[in-house]
């Protein structure tokens, strides 16, 4: 499974809110929650958070075994 709780890390890290995310940088609520309920999104939206940030994929998602 993919997590993204690494997301939520560098986040707070660099002090911003999903709240400025939805306000300043245009992303939308339904891409947050979806983030938030480990639910799948595009190679194409972790390239664009990832230059939203200027970090890493790791520092977006992990892979989780669920076994």
């Amino acid at each position: 499974m993919i997590s993204f709780a690494p997301f939520y890390d560098t986040l707070k890290k660099r002090g911003i809110t999903t709240y400025k995310l939805i306000k300043d940088y245009n992303v939308s609520r339904s891409l947050i929650d979806r983030l938030k309920h480990n639910k799948p999104i595009s190679t194409v939206t972790i390239d664009d958070l990832c230059k939203m940030l200027s970090c890493k994929v790791e520092e977006i998602l992990v892979f989780v075994d669920e076994e």
